[in-house]
């Protein structure tokens, strides 16, 4: 896959060496997460647990080229048909110790389970994640990291899809055109997820 052109100065196509920075980029930003918490429990296990999630995801999709990143910022983003962890990188996830250090290891995988189920089967492109670390947070990085995985899916005639663990990052994806397609409850009287579609 050829490598894409820099959106800004600011903005990096990321190659598989930057897989580890982008790791530690999305735990910075997702310690204190609403759903993070609901699996975990603490910020401190989100932390320590969450790594395999995130390493995963940070190493399959910037092996097929759809990973940006910026100083305080990344994104990872799954291309069309790719979106489905493999039973490899599942496996993985777990023998890090992922199911064992969850407080509620049913209740997550139920959750998680229940996010699988309402995944669009229309072909799309999925940002698997995107995230600022706070003390970058406001400086429109956000943006930034949303445009390169959007002028993909464009050049492709494709959707996105993704889903928001936090409400007040709704508006940002709205204004880049995404609409919220259902409001997601998790299992056991856990919190919200906002499951948005952008044509």
């Amino acid at each position: 896959m050829a490598r894409p052109a820099p959106i800004s100065r600011d903005v990096r196509h990321a190659v598989p060496a930057d897989a580890r920075m982008i790791t530690d980029t999305l735990i910075d930003a997702f310690a204190t997460d609403p759903v993070q918490l609901w699996i975990f429990g603490t910020e401190a296990r989100c932390r320590r647990y969450g790594r395999a999630f995130f390493a995963m995801h940070a190493r399959r999709l910037t092996a097929r080229g759809l990973a940006w990143h910026t100083d305080g910022g990344a994104s990872v983003w799954a291309p069309e048909g790719q979106w489905r962890e493999s039973p490899a990188d599942t496996a993985r996830v777990v023998g890090r110790g992922f199911v064992g250090a969850l407080p509620h290891p049913i209740r997550a995988l139920r959750g998680l389970l229940s996010l699988e189920h309402h995944h669009p089967e229309e072909p799309h492109v999925y940002l698997a994640a995107i995230g600022v670390r706070p003390g970058s947070q406001g400086q429109g990085l956000g943006s930034a990291l949303l445009k390169p995985g959007l002028a993909y899916a464009d050049d492709h005639g494709l959707p996105c899809y993704l889903e928001s663990s936090n409400e007040r990052n709704v508006p940002l994806y709205e204004r880049h055109g995404f609409e919220v397609r259902a409001l997601h409850h998790m299992p056991g009287g856990g919190p919200p997820m906002w499951l948005m579609w952008r044509p």
